[in-house]
């Protein structure tokens, strides 16, 4: 069975509709999967008058957080940032900056990796966030397996680097069809590609 772990940043919620699609497809694969969230950094006092990131807030403070285990433990690994400034979020860098250790030790390598982004805007910066994600991967050593056009519904979503999704500027979109389409293909063809790697 192969293990995925599915680790992510939300702010707002999006991420985290995201993550769920992303472990319903992997479960519905018969993978044993980890969905783990990345702690909060941010006082958050700071978004007090934010009800969208108060609610995501309470919905995952008390989950367990994301570790580097998670990873050691995965034989697939899927990142999922929002876009800051075409960039992934400092949470989630504040995450990866914790890895060092296991990178040394070469405990990051040699696992399949992909990734999800999400953003106000349609050209609000997602295909680089991804290859932010991806750069990093490449450090670790990961293979790196995107969705590319290897499906006739990446067309539509037009994203070969990974998935991303726009959320509106009011930041109050349900995930489209298209999206959650796009963020099961993608698990697929991850499962997959670890399965093969595993043989």
């Amino acid at each position: 069975m192969t293990k995925l772990a599915v680790i992510y940043y939300s702010a707002t919620g999006h991420g985290t509709k995201m993550a769920k699609i992303v472990e319903e497809a992997a479960k519905e694969a018969g993978a044993d999967v980890r969905v783990r969230h990345i702690k909060e950094t941010v006082d958050p006092e700071v978004f007090a008058n934010n009800p969208a990131w108060t609610a995501n807030y309470n919905a995952t403070k008390d989950l367990p957080p994301a570790t580097g285990e998670d990873i050691e433990w995965a034989d697939a690994v899927i990142f999922g940032s929002p876009t800051r400034f075409s960039n992934v979020t400092g949470q989630f860098q504040s995450f990866l900056d914790t890895l060092g250790g296991l990178w040394a030790e070469g405990k990051l390598a040699d696992k399949v990796y992909a990734a999800f982004t999400s953003s106000n805007t349609l050209h609000g910066g997602q295909e680089t966030t991804l290859m932010k994600m991806y750069q990093t991967i490449i450090h670790m050593g990961g293979y790196i397996v995107t969705p590319g056009y290897t499906d006739p519904l990446k067309f539509t979503d037009g994203n070969p680097y990974g998935v991303g999704h726009v959320t509106g500027i009011n930041n109050d979109k349900e995930l489209p069809e298209s999206t959650k389409a796009a963020l099961k293909h993608m698990t697929k063809r991850v499962l997959k590609v670890a399965g093969k790697l595993a043989k």
